[in-house]
């Protein structure tokens, strides 16, 4: 099951495995996968610590590295990360701050113990990710850094490839691909509508064909929706070079997934999840819940655009790490809908062999067909 790209990146199956959890990036590479670190959420310091640790328990196995610049956010142009920090928090309306600690307050979560106060504005511009980018490149088991949100600037895209690393980034149009490739990215991960957090809102099976389409021979990445080997046979049957997945890593043995946040993924179905602006500013599918119905409602404050928006919640989203059974119905749960099929706690391993060997029965069942 080697295809162009996997072959390209020494790996055994072309499955690649978004987290923000260190212990099943290294699993899903030493398994066989791609293990790729979501870094939106650490600071430079706190990411070469987790790199480290992985360098340290992957062995020989590569990985990748995601980052988060979008294409057009507030604040765009300012490259000192303070004084980009200072000028956002100037745009912030206080009712937004005081609209987030109301309905924390009316569901009982706790306020942090002031050493713990989060700092803000975390990963989601070119004045935070650079620094990322910069620590990811000092470590050659990193192969392939991703940029979730729009096309890399060019000066990101070429000090990567100065490293010999590979470019990639996500899309929801042919459009935004095509604008990806003309910008020198080398791996196109178009992801449906039914993917967890970010995304457009155009269907896997249809987005999947016309996006490797449009920037054929480019490599493309299924992404939404996958969360079985059917589904990866069928993403592989329309051309895609492999499968870019996020949510069937959320259950996982290995996933630092408090208890009860765990409960609340195992028990949801595949039509609890809902596309809200209401955490990070842009669309981003999450489990819908107490907070994501708030931000919905007529009499409330409207979600700011990013990264605005996660400057107010950011709070929120620590003190549901922080004390997640309080937080049970207010926490921010991104997935996709195939978390209706992660029903059990499984080990990584177990999850990328069962993908793997149900992809096979599925082709060769495919192949009987055609045989007659």
């Amino acid at each position: 099951m080697q295809t162009e790209l996997a072959k390209r990146l020494g790996i055994e199956f072309p499955i690649f495995a978004f987290t923000h959890c260190r212990d099943v990036v290294a699993a899903v590479s030493k398994a066989g996968g791609f293990g790729v670190l979501g870094a939106v959420g650490f600071s430079p310091e706190q990411l070469e610590i987790e790199l480290a640790w992985i360098d340290e328990h992957v062995g020989d196995r590569p990985y990748g590295v995601d980052i988060v610049i979008p294409g057009k956010y507030e604040g765009m142009g300012e490259l000192d990360p303070e004084k980009l920090e200072a000028d956002l928090r100037g745009m912030i309306p206080q009712g937004h701050r005081d609209f987030v600690e109301q309905i924390l307050e009316d569901h009982g979560v706790p306020k942090l113990p002031d050493e713990e106060a989060p700092r803000e504005l975390l990963g989601w511009t070119a004045a935070t990710a650079t620094p990322q980018v910069e620590c990811a490149l000092r470590h050659p088991k990193v192969r392939l850094i991703a940029n979730a949100l729009g096309t890399p600037p060019s000066d990101i895209i070429d000090e990567i490839h100065r490293e010999g690393l590979l470019v990639a980034a996500l899309c929801g149009a042919a459009k935004q691909a095509r604008s990806h490739v003309e910008a020198g990215v080398d791996i196109v991960i178009a992801q449906g509508t039914e993917g967890g957090v970010h995304t457009g809102d155009v269907a896997s099976t249809v987005l999947w064909p016309e996006v490797i389409d449009a920037v054929s021979p480019t490599p493309v990445l299924a992404a939404g929706g996958i969360g079985n080997g059917r589904q990866m046979a069928a993403a592989l049957a329309m051309g895609a070079q492999g499968v870019w997945t996020g949510s069937l890593w959320l259950t996982v043995e290995e996933a630092d997934i408090p208890p009860a946040q765990m409960a609340t993924y195992l028990a949801a179905t595949t039509r609890d999840t809902v596309r809200s602006r209401a955490w990070t500013g842009k669309p981003c599918r999450m489990l819908r819940n107490d907070w994501t119905d708030a931000w919905e409602r007529p009499d409330t404050p409207s979600p700011l655009g990013m990264p605005l928006q996660f400057m107010v919640t950011a709070q929120a989203v620590s003190r549901g790490h922080r004390y997640p059974e309080q937080a049970k119905t207010v926490n921010f749960n991104p997935a996709g809908q195939v978390i209706g099929q992660a029903t059990k706690v499984r080990p990584v391993r177990d999850v990328i062999f069962s993908m793997v060997e149900e992809c096979i029965e599925a082709t060769e069942r495919l192949s009987k067909l055609m045989a007659g």
